[in-house]
């Protein structure tokens, strides 16, 4: 299954999500893949606890090799990293993705990505897409070639005015080039039960018939600390609320 973590609005979560459930589907005995599309590479450097080298493969050299003509293609998992987490591989951003984007865009690339995925499915039991926060080349090849979409929301108005216009794009994507995408639902994240306005807002989405999904990820300083040793929270503090959540939204998505 492969699952791509999306939100057209920056700073709501998408690459700690995206990296937390692929820790908690390694540590649980699944062979895991996320896949980097963000140049900011904070997902990368989530899981590395560095960006990758000049030398290392990344997402961007993927991509590189679809613009060329070879007889011999280097196949998708020649592109693939190992992290510290046992099972658990990263295809790794790169700050090159920006550069690379409008070429690939007037050569037609835009099922590429779909074509390596369907090759990683013989080989990962799950795969996560930490996408950029906008419906560019990057985001539209993870939704045409995913199983699902999951959608962080960080109760703020502003964000679910977006929510329904990324809601709308989705499903055109769905429409028009690939009938099995599913909308996983709407992860509500940094939730304060005890503020009204959060409480309300995700109210509201749920009497809308939106597929809000349970439990909603409560606020942590803690997750803080787990981006700076770069250990996601299941190996960092398998026992906190945050961790529980995480992993209680994990078995809502098998």
């Amino acid at each position: 299954m492969a699952l791509v973590v999306f939100n057209q609005k920056g700073g709501v979560g998408k690459s700690t999500i995206a990296c937390n459930l692929a820790a908690i589907s390694a540590a649980q005995g699944l062979r895991t893949l996320l896949i980097d599309l963000d140049q900011q590479g904070n997902s990368t450097r989530y899981l590395l606890g560095a960006p990758v080298g000049a030398q290392q493969p990344t997402v961007a050299s993927f991509f590189d090799q679809t613009l060329g003509f070879s007889f011999n293609p280097a196949p998708p998992a020649d592109f693939v990293l190992r992290t510290p987490f046992e099972r658990l591989d990263l295809m790794a951003a790169s700050d090159r993705l920006d550069e690379l984007q409008v070429k690939l865009e007037s050569r037609h690339k835009i099922y590429k990505l779909r074509e390596a995925l369907q090759q990683f499915g013989q080989d990962y039991d799950r795969i996560y897409i930490d996408t950029p926060p906008a419906l560019n080349f990057y985001t539209r090849s993870a939704l045409m070639g995913a199983d699902g979409c999951l959608i962080p929301f960080d109760c703020d108005d502003f964000s679910r005015q977006a929510l329904y216009t990324l809601l709308a794009n989705v499903q055109e994507i769905r429409a028009d080039h690939n009938a099995g995408l599913q909308v996983k639902g709407i992860v509500v994240n940094q939730f304060q039960p005890r503020a009204k306005l959060p409480q309300q807002l995700v109210q509201e989405l749920v009497a809308e018939g939106l597929p809000v999904l349970q439990p909603y990820l409560p606020a942590s300083i803690k997750v803080r600390e787990s981006h700076q040793l770069a250990r996601p929270m299941i190996h960092l503090d398998p026992r906190h609320k945050l961790t529980q959540a995480l992993v209680e939204l994990h078995a809502a998505l098998a």
